[in-house]
Formats: structure tokens, sequence, C-alpha cells
């Protein structure tokens, strides 16, 4: 039954029989025979099926939510049983939003001095990406934003509070300011994240509300990308101070901070809302934890 299981959270993920069967280390054949072993097994049809994938019926989608916790839940179940016999290893598998990639060795870093034997997975993505990870148990937690969107089933662990810097050539435009507005902000050329991350939305919120929307010059959903435009000192864009300390800025970039409004929001871990939770998600929210407390000392 597990396996059959496995098989419709990979077809739901993947949305093609075939990638979903290679995915779960099986022919097609098997795939499609294990779906309807499934099927007649709940006495209901679960896949509309066509000459490709057509989606899940509305039954098959409320079996996806069992299928996810119950996978989830076995999958805990053996993890907790190994490392009852063993230390704890194994691989992590995280995924952040761009803007909070560097604070992951904060996480992976102290894990790593006290469980030698994990592995890490590191995984940059949207914000709804991430919590499409941690559904489909493609990722064990995320790094997101806490409080602007609604996360679902999940337990969050908040780490500190994200306020925005204007990353900007010492010589250019406002380059040599103490602090912008969000209206000046709209006046340079800025190269930005891509609309489906959650820092461009509210970015994009802020500029809006400051009054007129600029398109950017150019957007991207690397980080480095934008920052290695700036450094041409023909362009700007919008960080959070936490990725700006961590840059190594050059003495002709300045990273200023934006006020009228100087608004905040949350980032933190996230991880599946499940008790008991598995032994290395157990380890990486005390880990979680201690950050917190550090970086609250530190005022962050």
């Amino acid at each position: 039954m597990i396996d059959k299981l496995e098989f419709l959270i990979a077809l739901a993920r993947e949305q093609h029989f075939g990638r979903a069967a290679e995915i779960c280390g099986v022919t097609q054949p098997t795939l499609s025979a294990g779906l309807k072993q499934l099927e007649e097994t709940l006495g209901t049809l679960l896949v509309q099926r066509g000459a490709r994938y057509q989606g899940l019926t509305p039954e098959g989608e409320r079996v996806l939510l069992w299928a996810r916790r119950i996978v989830g839940d076995v999958r805990a179940m053996r993890e907790d049983v190994r490392t009852s016999r063993h230390s704890l290893s194994g691989t992590l598998r995280l995924a952040a939003i761009p803007t909070a990639l560097a604070m992951v060795p904060a996480l992976t870093t102290p894990f790593r001095s006290r469980h030698p034997e994990v592995r890490f997975t590191v995984l940059a993505r949207s914000s709804d990406g991430i919590l499409d990870l941690i559904e489909n148990l493609v990722a064990d937690a995320g790094l997101t934003y806490l409080d602007n969107e609604p996360l679902g089933r999940m337990r969050g662990v908040p780490l500190y509070r994200e306020r925005y810097r204007l990353l900007i050539a010492g010589g250019s435009a406002f380059g040599d300011r103490a602090q912008v507005t969000w209206a000046e902000v709209s006046q340079v050329p800025l190269c930005l994240l891509t609309p489906d991350m959650q820092n461009r939305r509210i970015i994009d919120r802020l500029l809006s509300q400051a009054g007129e929307m600029v398109p950017p010059t150019l957007e991207s959903n690397s980080m480095i990308a934008l920052f290695a435009h700036v450094r041409t000192g023909q362009w700007a864009t919008v960080l959070p101070e936490i990725l700006a300390t961590t840059l190594g800025l050059t003495e002709t970039l300045r990273a200023i901070p934006i006020v009228e409004p100087e608004e905040t929001h949350t980032i933190g871990l996230i991880v599946p809302d499940r008790e008991p939770q598995t032994p290395l998600l157990a380890a990486l929210l005390l880990t979680a934890d201690s950050l917190r407390r550090q970086l609250e000392r530190h005022g962050r």
C-alpha cells in the first residue's frame, strides 16, 4: 500500500506518468498498475486517464492529502527506528527563499558539528515552491516568510526580521545618503527578483504605495545575478539587511536603509506540523531555536 501511495504523490507532483515512474524507480506500466490497484482497494477512481495525465479526480485529491500524511509518517517511523540503533545520519533536505540563503550556514554548520554523519541538500525556491516541496515530501524543512502569506499545516520557528536596504554604487544618485525613501528607490534603475518570489511582491507593494510603480529594468531569480549587475555601477537592487552584511560589499557599494515606511517581515524555519517529529527535524528545530536566541541577543 505504501509504495502505491508514493506512486500517487509522485504523479501529482510531476503531472506526467513517465517522470513519476522514473522518480519512483519503476517502469511506467508498473506505476499505472499500482495506481489501478490502489483505486480497486479504495473503490474509487483517483486519476483522470487519457493519452496524457489529466489530473486527479476530487476523490484523488482527498486521497493525496492522506497519502502525504501516511507516507510522511512511515518515513518518520523508519528514521526514528534507525536512529534508535545508530547515531543521527541521513540527508536533511532544506529549501530556502533566495534572500534567506545566506542564513542557511548558520543552521547547517552548528548542526553538522553535533551530527557529523548528516548530509545536506539545499535548494533555492520561492515561498510557494518551498511549501510545495515540503507537502510533496521532496524537502524536509524550509527557510521562508512566516507572517506574510498562509503556511498551511506547518510549524514555524521565527529567526529574524527582514529589513530592506537599497544596494547601490556609492557614486550613483542617492549613493551618498544615510537613508532613502521607497519613493526615491523607484527613481533608480532597479534589478529585482522575479514576480513569483514573495520578496518581489513585498517590494512591488511598497513601491506602489509610495507612488508610481516603475517596472524593474532586469529580473532574475538569483540574488547573485542581481548583485553582479549592481557591481557594474549601472544598476541598483533592494535586498534584506542580513544578506547585505554577508555579501562582502566593496568600497564602491553601499547598502542604504529604506524608510517611509520602514517595513519588516519575519523569516523563520518551517517544518511539517507533525508529532512526533523525525529525529533529524527534532535536532534541526533545536538548532533553529538556539540560532533564534543568538540572533535576539544581537538585536536581529
